[in-house]
């Protein structure tokens, strides 16, 4: 084994190895969740080097050259304001969802008129419109980090494959008996997941556009899926109320996650793939194991529906949002609360955190989105302008940008 390059990976912190292995390339990481601003940068230098034979003494001080940009990079954005950029009335009819590619630099919307619109952020001009669905265009994607394809399931039960950069549609995926909800493109983007009010999850290859396989099992209506960050599994999250874990190359089922007394409203894999964190109707969270499927904890203390859940990029930290108008923040490790974001006047839909994971952001049906302070819960800044519901909202790859979607019909970008 030939070591070619490093490569840094920001969010969450890593260094990425080039190597030759029997004359192909390949790619392995060496995650780094636990560094901070203070981390003893030779100490850890010395531990990677024990760790991963490929770091040779000649590459110790390229190594620690890393971990210090590394470490300004946590330091940098910590403290950045966001101010209303452009509003955007995307459509006619209402809004479906908005997503951004990695770096920010469009965004698409999805709506009940049929179409995705992709948008230049900086401009807020229309780049293209993606036509051809016969109902709602409801689940939408970019497959990133690469960003160079787009994938649309519609209330016409099919999903589309298009271009970002042409707007052509290269394929369309037939198979699914209901309207499809959800949908993913896995890591390597050589797949599309779409989950189905029929039940089912189907995986599609994206070269030559035919269905792999169908994940069947659950007995009611798949309204979430996400993949690992290996690609190696999938996760589906059903209103049957339990989840599943799927082998994402055979299409089969691993275990099923029961536990859960109403809907499931989201369920994912934390960062290092170790952890599944699950929201439900049901008012609560659960934290399984993922290499068992055993419940770890349930994280209790909100008076009404779990609507969105999420780790932080390390998977150290666990937010969830509900209808009761409060988020709160877990520990991963201890599984306790660590503060509570109090301030809406209405649901939460949705929360993110920030790549560096000292922000949040919330969208509500109070029509505001805020940014809080992940450690401390204090609300930082309160985003208004929408006129109704704010169903979406986003950080972009770097945390400078902020997308927020509105039943109100327009998109604004804060920067």
């Amino acid at each position: 084994m030939k070591l070619k390059s490093l490569l840094l990976r920001y969010y969450p912190p890593g260094i990425m190895l080039e190597y030759e292995k029997s004359g192909e390339l390949k790619t392995r990481s060496i995650d780094l969740l636990e560094l901070s601003p203070g981390t003893d940068v030779s100490a850890l230098v010395e531990e990677i080097k024990r760790a991963e034979p490929l770091i040779t003494a000649s590459r110790t001080e390229q190594v620690s050259l890393l971990v210090q940009r590394l470490q300004e990079k946590l330091r940098e954005n910590s403290n950045h304001s966001f101010y209303l950029f452009k509003v955007l009335r995307a459509h006619i009819l209402p809004l479906t969802n908005v997503a951004l590619n990695k770096s920010g630099s469009c965004f698409i919307t999805g709506s009940y008129d049929r179409t995705c619109k992709l948008w230049d952020t900086a401009s807020g001009e229309e780049l293209h419109t993606l036509e051809g669905h016969r109902n709602v265009v409801y689940a939408i994607a970019f497959n990133n980090p690469y960003g160079d394809k787009i994938a649309t399931g519609s209330f016409d039960k099919t999903c589309k494959l298009w271009s970002a950069e042409t707007g052509k549609c290269y394929h369309t995926f037939r198979g699914h008996t209901a309207e499809i909800v959800c949908l993913s493109f896995n890591p390597q983007s050589t797949l599309v997941a779409t989950g189905s009010m029929d039940t089912t999850a189907k995986l599609w290859n994206i070269e030559n556009g035919e269905e792999m396989c169908t994940l069947t099992g659950h007995l009611a209506e798949i309204i979430s899926l996400a993949f690992d960050t290996s690609g190696n599994r999938i996760i589906t999250g059903s209103f049957d109320h339990t989840v599943a874990v799927w082998d994402a190359s055979t299409g089969r089922k691993v275990f099923t996650l029961i536990g859960h007394c109403a809907e499931i409203s989201s369920a994912l894999f934390s960062w290092d793939c170790s952890l599944i964190l699950t929201g439900s109707m049901d008012k609560t969270c659960m934290l399984w194991d993922a290499t068992n499927g055993k419940c770890v904890a349930t994280l209790t203390g909100h008076d009404d529906e779990i609507l969105d859940s999420c780790f932080d990029y390390t998977g150290k930290l666990i937010a969830t949002a509900s209808a009761d108008g409060t988020a709160r923040v877990y520990c991963a490790a201890t599984r306790k609360c660590i503060t509570k974001l109090e301030g809406h006047e209405g649901e939460i839909s949705k929360i993110s955190f920030n790549p560096q994971g000292n922000r949040l952001l919330t969208g509500s049906s109070d029509k505001t989105a805020r940014i809080w302070d992940a450690q401390t819960g204090q609300c930082l800044q309160v985003l208004e302008g929408h006129t109704d519901e704010i169903f979406s909202c986003a950080f972009n790859y770097k945390g400078n940008i902020v997308i927020t979607g509105s039943k109100d019909n327009t998109c604004r970008i804060w920067r």
